[in-house]
């Protein structure tokens, strides 16, 4: 029997997709929820699965296309399916190799990382991957080849020859021209929308983490042991965020056109950083996490984010959003809104400076917060206080158990 391969319900607000690589070409025998297509939007990679074992008898849309939801992307003859090539064989993928016959020996990659791996026509088991349980990353990939540039020059391409005498000259003026993701051109597209749909506004505090990272220190190792996650800062940010929102309800809500839309739920965004670019997974109901709860979401959806396994869903519905300049080594910034969000919390590196504390000068960890904010809807004073609240709570952490 004939069965018709095609695009899925995309999420919503997600009108295409590209189709950005088949890992069976046509005649292949195929498994039974088998990955055959991925599926690029912008903000996650859909994989398609085979519905049933058999063989893939035609394949009507090609790489690089786009495609929108129902599309027939391609025919599957149900039955036996003959002898599968393995996926590293078929067209315009990567080279078979003894670890493809070794599932335990197979590196893990995602959508994005193998169409880096066919675009530079890689073997995956030449890659040494340092993401999560063996899994190789775009940046793994980006290293090898910048190791590896040489032994890529043809030397019988005139224009590699020159290249070459420019590098030995001293002065290296090459460019490579590339399209945005998918994923990068929408977050560019939010951003400048943001910057012309809401009137933002900075306000900054700092905040010492003397308490907090006593607290850390004293309690991380017992805290892993009972709960199998380690004690990070963005919990206790999270929980005092939490706390501020519920003081001043107006810094969780958003604007749909004439009206101001409160949320009576705390589902937090925080910004991630992938190899795909920026996302911002989303934890929800965070007002009942424990601090263990929360940070083992977040480790899990870290995880999602770095390996392209994360959904739409774990991508919206965010109330309020917080982001992590400081582990990059920012001293301070003015974060943009994520529409139709209202604020989002900026956090920084935490830098040891003299302060006067009881009348002498001390060495305290400090960090800057910056919360900008839609100042159609929240008054200064509004955004002042809720710095405020962040910052009492953090310099008496005490306050953040006894809710106090």
């Amino acid at each position: 029997m004939s069965i018709e391969i095609k695009v899925p319900p995309l999420p919503e607000s997600v009108s295409d997709a590209t189709l950005v690589a088949w890992h069976r070409k046509a005649g292949d025998g195929v498994s039974r929820d088998e990955n055959l297509v991925d599926l690029e939007t912008d903000k996650v990679v859909l994989e398609v699965p085979a519905p049933a074992a058999g063989t893939l008898a035609e394949i009507r849309i090609e790489e690089g296309a786009t495609v929108t939801a129902g599309d027939v992307l391609a025919v599957l003859e149900e039955g036996e399916a003959p002898a599968a090539a393995a996926p590293e064989e078929s067209a315009k993928t990567v080279a078979a190799t003894p670890a493809a016959d070794d599932p335990d020996r197979a590196p893990k990659t995602s959508p994005a990382v193998r169409r880096l791996l066919e675009e530079h026509d890689l073997d995956a088991t030449m890659v040494s991957g340092t993401g999560k349980d063996g899994r190789i990353t775009k940046s793994d990939v980006m290293a090898f080849l910048k190791v590896d540039d040489s032994s890529n020059v043809n030397p019988g391409d005139p224009a590699a020859v020159a290249t070459d005498e420019v590098v030995e000259a001293g002065f290296d003026r090459s460019e490579q021209r590339v399209p945005m993701t998918r994923l990068r051109a929408r977050i560019a597209e939010r951003l400048v929308e943001a910057q012309h749909t809401a009137a933002m506004l900075t306000t900054f505090n700092e905040v010492d983490l003397t308490e907090v990272m006593a607290l850390r220190k004293r309690y991380r190792d017992d805290f892993e042991k009972a709960h199998g996650v380690r004690l990070g800062f963005m919990s206790f940010f999270a929980k005092a965020a939490v706390e501020g929102l519920k003081k001043f309800p107006v810094i969780n809500a958003s604007v749909e056109g004439t009206d101001i839309v409160y949320h009576n739920y705390y589902d937090i965004g925080i910004a991630v950083s992938s190899d795909r670019g920026l996302m911002v997974p989303v934890l929800r109901d965070v007002d009942h996490m424990s601090f263990a709860d929360f940070e083992a979401a977040l480790s899990a959806m870290a995880g999602k984010a770095q390996d392209g396994s994360i959904g739409m869903e774990d991508l919206t519905g965010g109330t309020f959003t917080i982001t992590n300049g400081g582990i990059f080594g920012s001293m301070m910034s003015t974060p943009i809104l994520n529409q139709p969000q209202s604020a989002i919390l900026g956090m920084h590196s935490i830098q040891q400076r003299p302060m006067v504390v009881d009348g002498n000068i001390e060495a305290r960890p400090m960090m800057y917060l910056a919360l900008t904010y839609d100042h159609r809807i929240i008054d200064g004073r509004e955004a002042v206080q809720f710095l405020v609240t962040i910052k009492d709570l953090l310099e008496d952490p005490g306050r953040l158990l006894l809710k106090v």
